[in-house]
């Protein structure tokens, strides 16, 4: 199921955005990207566009940016070098176990059938993997990335439903409607750029299966597209929702008649537990560095990171600031259904005194900033961007830089942009081998043999 496929017009558009930024870089190594004369262009375009991103320019892919984009392959850790997120390169060990978490999985298991009973044998055949297949890090933000599965636009209606529907066992009501508002605004993206784009309507969304599902066996899903990667592992009745990616450009917007707005508890809630803060506390949550355009550090390709705890520890919160913690990270726990929510939120109290708060930028309604929450079992990231190819309110005027040849939809790359609630890109993480359900799958087979 890996074999070698010939590249596809959308991943040819996103290879040729990807060799624009290379170049647009400068130096020997972007040029010999273009012309071929390094010895793996693959590592030389992917220096490149390392020293882009250190440049203040995009550096994962159209409408995603380094942001959580991740250029074609670029990036990619496989699965079996997987070892999570950490502060320092080395795991914590014993974070999980292999538990009864008394909140039935069988509904999700039953969609979860129900949707692949409901494909072809080809259709079927494209889009489950192995358990531990590479799949589950194959994901990015990049609207052109070439992605595996079956896409939801080449569906019937009637298998586009039962998606949905096994979305809608897998995630909340509010998980739901935003993966849908996503989507919905991803296709106003496109059309507020000329339409004819393929990767931006609400079609281009993509699911995989790793495993086969089952109430006993290990087993789970990932669900794809522009501004949406959700990796969804299930082990009895333990599910792990991570890593979890969600943007979105514009995030308001109204199309076929329907007004989306996207993010605003995201928003309110981080502003909230700043304005919480006192000034001495301030003083170690806010970073003295201004917030940039492209600040997340946890996006596509960053399953190995090392990244430090920055800001205010929470030890010392006073009960109410620690609501207003809880109330942030309980925005994006929210999005997987309601039984299982309870549970995360449950690991997440276990480690307060260890969970780090850190922000950057101002502290207005309307101001453009990035937060961050950290603890040995979340990571959640907010990064408010400069706009790529949108520029306007909900009457879809498209970006001042669409129709440059800088590559991608309507060419913009957000460059000489300034960064708003307009562009918006998250992300949430279990760290230390939580993430894809790495570390359960390894207690499992462990037990099992």
């Amino acid at each position: 199921m890996h074999e070698h496929r010939p590249r596809t017009p959308e991943a040819e558009r996103s290879r040729r955005w990807f060799m624009n930024k290379a170049l647009l870089a400068g130096g020997v190594a972007a040029m010999a990207t273009m012309t071929g004369c390094s010895s793996d262009s693959s590592d030389t375009a992917s220096s490149a566009a390392s020293s882009s991103a250190a440049g203040g320019m995009p550096s994962g892919g159209p409408g995603g940016g380094g942001g959580g984009g991740m250029g074609p392959g670029a990036s990619q850790i496989k699965y079996a070098d997987v070892k999570g997120v950490t502060t320092d390169g080395t795991v914590v060990e014993d974070l999980y176990s292999i538990h009864s978490t008394d909140v039935s999985t069988d509904a999700l298991v039953k969609a979860a059938q129900t949707f692949l009973d409901g494909l072809s044998t080809t259709e079927r055949k494209s889009c489950v993997f192995d358990i531990d297949a590479d799949e589950w890090t194959a994901w990015s933000n990049v609207d052109g990335y070439d992605r595996k599965g079956v896409r939801m636009g080449d569906l019937t209606e009637k298998q586009r439903n039962l998606g949905y529907a096994l979305l809608g066992k897998a995630l909340s009501a509010d998980g739901l409607t935003q993966t849908r508002g996503i989507m919905k605004l991803n296709a106003f993206l496109g059309d507020s750029n000329g339409g004819n784009q393929k990767t931006l309507t609400e079609g281009h969304y993509f699911f995989t299966f790793m495993g086969t599902p089952s109430t006993t066996k290990p087993w789970g899903f990932q669900y794809e597209g522009h501004h949406v990667a959700i990796n969804y592992f299930v082990l009895g009745d333990q599910v792990v929702m991570t890593p979890t990616f969600m943007g979105s450009e514009p995030t308001t917007g109204t199309y076929k008649g329907e007004k989306i707005t996207l993010f605003r508890p995201e928003t309110k809630a981080g502003l909230a537990m700043i304005r919480s803060l006192t000034t001495a506390q301030r003083a170690k949550a806010v970073s003295s560095q201004s917030n940039g355009n492209e600040d997340m550090k946890a996006g596509a390709g960053q399953d190995n990171l090392k990244l430090a705890y920055e800001g205010l520890p929470c030890s010392g919160l006073t009960s109410a600031q620690q609501q207003k913690l809880l109330d942030l990270v309980g925005v994006y726990v929210g999005y997987i259904n309601e039984g299982h929510a309870e549970v995360k939120m449950a690991e997440v109290k276990k480690h307060l005194d260890d969970t780090y708060f850190y922000w950057m930028g101002e502290t207005e309604d309307d101001s453009a900033f990035y937060y961050r929450v950290h603890s040995p079992v979340v990571l959640i990231e907010y990064d408010a961007q400069a706009p790529l190819f949108y520029k306007g309110d909900s009457s879809a005027t498209p970006s001042a830089s669409s129709g440059s040849n800088a590559g991608g939809p309507g060419g913009g790359m957000g460059m000489g942009g300034t960064p708003s609630q307009e562009h918006i890109h998250t992300i949430i993480r279990t760290p230390n081998g939580g993430d894809y359900g790495i570390d359960l799958l390894k207690l499992h087979l462990e037990q099992d043999h």
